[in-house]
């Protein structure tokens, strides 16, 4: 861990402090949902108390509001002076009633594109001026809060492009955002999200003029020669060539009093073979401390050195006050898809418990060097299983000498690095914790639900030029960019979440297959990369419709060969598999979700509870939840409830704050894999959960719920 202490002149303190308390200041609304995650600590905490565990099993449906826009749904919105502000499966933005749930008005340029995850929106006033914030592929974009149409100040008639501080090698590359940016006064700092590959832009953090669109100022993840970090990556990753990456996904958290932004970074790209990145890779998996007014470095700490395992932090870190031996403390407390909370002092960044640097593996694989140590936190103990043996094979599934099998026959442990064979990853590639975040509460204490889910992978040797050239155009086009999620064979793997594409064809019409291979689908990237020959190639492929000589298209001729502008690197991902059985079971025994209370005050646990239930297995064979894969967070509110859905069994929940008792639950129209919000208005509570299903091959849902009491 390396830290230093701020040194903030104070002219720049003095222009923070002023533009904090300037816009976004909010005392006259904590009863409601202003910002992402409930304010900028990002704690998913309301001070509203009318919801309590003696009146929470009243709980009625208090409105529905049916977007249209059928799909997965991550959104929590946000709640500004009675309006309810969200967004729709293709990222459509809509104004509501808070009170009634009737539309106020709807942007709807992402109207008919698929799936554009979106996370939420930002709201930013001045005066008159109301704004609202959000991303649309790689555009930064500003709508009227009032009307909903866009503000022609801002950028290009409202919109300003992503990549404009990421460089030139960034132009043509895929760069998006699912997640609301940052506020500081006039500033807006926003995460985004890169391929994961050699083609991945850069990861570097990047603050826009909220009235202009301008750019304010960048901070680089991958550093320039001479710059701090530099020597901890191998001597031209900075040119982006064949390495990038190392951004901020997740969303930030930000102390306006002090003007500091904390921001969690990913993994570098590609993931899973650093033989092009050899050393420790600041500032790739670090929680970055920065000056909010100019992006200057105060302080970091790296979670995972050089890391080969996609290990990047999944969620803004909860910024709480902790007492420690008669003093209190404001601290920073970070979750992780390893299961690990580390929690570290807001402003110094020294370690609240003790970190160790532990011995692990090396790489089997040549040209690669694995970090022989990484952090790993004394307190508190991770929230998520971190090993498993042979008895803790599911019990309870009908494959249980098949899952054995695969455990038998693959490497297990942490941190041990990808190869040929087998390995099973465990928590999975999605954790442990992940993008819902966790909850705090003002005493000190987290809430954090994880998925127990092991995944299997392992690495396969790139093919050659000569054996792409014996493949038709398209298919040579699908084993450099689809066969790592969808297979050699097109079969895919659907308890993993990675469909079919065999006849997809006869599901899709060849207008709809161009259509996402040109601008993603969910957490599919869009191929921008790809020519529009490559992307017509590679449709005919999946379609069965290529001409089989292969070497020229109708419109002229042109040969589509393997791309050697950004070579592939030695080793290819074989693909993302859940060690589950064929009925989508996780391959270890029960709790397969689990909700968390974590005092870290003293850094022990007040109670762990199952989240979620496979019933045809509990009901069956009459044992206790088993708890369930989940996406989406809680919250936790001063009347003494914690409300969560997120698991496939698309329950909502209430448990109490104190115990962990389950208090209520109720079926959703569809699985809500996201957070919920809480807010108050005419002097009623309500909370809100989107409810698009869709994730986890469950039902698609279009609503937004409202739960209240009569």
């Amino acid at each position: 861990m390396k830290y230093v202490l701020p040194l903030v002149t104070a002219l720049a303190l003095v222009t923070s402090l002023s533009r904090a308390n300037a816009s976004n200041a909010n005392p006259h609304r904590q009863s409601e949902w202003t910002e992402y995650l409930g304010g900028p600590d990002r704690n998913h905490y309301s001070t509203i108390d009318q919801i309590r565990p003696e009146n929470v099993t009243k709980l009625q449906v208090a409105w529905t509001y049916h977007s249209g826009d059928f799909g997965q749904m991550q959104c929590n919105p946000i709640v500004v002076d009675g309006v309810l502000y969200g967004a729709t499966a293709s990222a459509e933005i809509f104004a509501l009633d808070a009170a009634t749930g009737l539309e106020k008005w709807r942007y709807s340029e992402g109207k008919g594109v698929p799936n554009r995850t979106i996370r939420g929106v930002t709201y930013w006033e001045s005066g008159d001026d109301k704004r609202i914030i959000f991303a649309l592929d790689a555009n930064l974009c500003e709508i009227d809060a009032r009307t909903g149409k866009l503000v022609a100040s801002f950028g290009d008639n409202g919109k300003t492009s992503l990549r404009a501080g990421l460089g030139e090698t960034a132009k043509d590359r895929y760069v998006v955002s699912t997640t609301p940016g940052t506020l500081f006064g006039d500033i807006i700092v926003m995460p985004f999200r890169v391929e994961e590959n050699e083609q991945a832009a850069l990861g570097t953090i990047q603050a826009f003029n909220v009235r202009t669109g301008k750019l304010v100022w960048t901070f680089r993840t991958i550093p320039l020669p001479g710059e701090y970090g530099y020597e901890t990556w191998s001597k031209d990753t900075y040119k982006n060539i064949n390495v990038g990456a190392a951004n901020n996904w997740s969303g930030m958290s930000i102390d306006r009093k002090r003007g500091i932004l904390y921001v969690p970074t990913g993994s570098a790209a590609p993931d899973f073979w650093g033989g092009n990145r050899i050393g420790q890779n600041l500032f790739a998996n670090c929680l970055l401390a920065l000056d909010a007014a100019t992006g200057k470095r105060l302080w970091h700490f790296q979670f995972v050195h050089h890391d080969l395992w996609d290990r990047d932090l999944p969620a803004p870190p909860n910024l709480i006050t902790i007492k420690r031996d008669g003093r209190t403390i404001d601290a920073v407390a970070q979750v992780t898809k390893l299961g690990y909370v580390y929690v570290f002092d807001r402003v110094t960044g020294e370690p609240l418990f003790p970190i160790e640097e532990k011995p692990f593996p090396k790489t089997e694989l040549s040209g690669d060097e694995a970090w022989p140590t990484q952090p790993i936190p004394t307190k508190p103990a991770p929230y998520a299983r971190q090993n498993f043996t042979e008895k803790d094979i599911n019990p309870y599934s009908e494959e249980h000498d098949k899952l054995l099998k695969t455990f038998r026959e693959s490497r297990t442990g942490t941190f041990v690095p990808f190869s040929k064979q087998y390995t099973i990853i465990f928590p999975g590639f999605d954790g442990g914790a992940e993008w819902g975040g966790a909850a705090a509460d003002p005493d000190g204490i987290l809430y954090v639900n994880e998925t127990t889910m092991g995944w299997v992978a392992r690495l396969t040797d790139t093919p050659t030029d000569e054996q792409l050239a014996e493949l038709t155009p398209g298919h040579r086009v699908y084993v450099a960019n689809c066969i790592g999620c969808h297979g050699p064979e097109r079969k895919g793997n659907p308890t993993s979440g990675y469909p079919s594409l065999v006849d997809v064809g006869t599901r899709r019409s060849r207008e709809e297959i161009a259509k996402i291979v040109s601008t993603g689908k969910g957490m599919m990237p869009a191929f921008t990369r790809l020519t529009p020959l490559e992307q017509q190639t590679v449709v005919e492929f999946l379609i069965g419709d290529e001409k089989k000589e292969g070497s020229a298209n109708a419109a002229g001729g042109e040969q589509v060969k393997p791309k050697s502008a950004v070579p592939p690197p030695p080793y290819r991902f074989d693909g993302y598999v859940k060690f589950v059985d064929s009925k989508g079971f996780p391959g270890i025994n029960p709790p397969w979700g689990t909700l968390n209370a974590i005092d870290l005050n003293t850094g022990e646990y007040l109670w762990k509870v199952t989240l979620g239930d496979f019933k045809e297995i509990s009901s069956a064979r009459g044992i206790p939840p088993t708890g369930a894969e989940n996406y989406g967070g809680p919250v936790v509110t001063a009347g003494g409830v914690i409300f969560i859905a997120a698991t496939k069994d698309g329950y909502f929940r209430a448990f109490d704050r104190k115990t962990g008792k389950l208090l209520w639950e109720t079926k959703l129209p569809a699985p809500g894999f996201a957070t919920p919000c809480t807010y108050e208005t005419n002097g009623k509570q309500y909370v809100v959960v989107a409810c698009g299903g869709t994730k986890l091959d469950t039902p698609k849902g279009d609503c937004f719920v409202a739960f209240a009491l009569p």
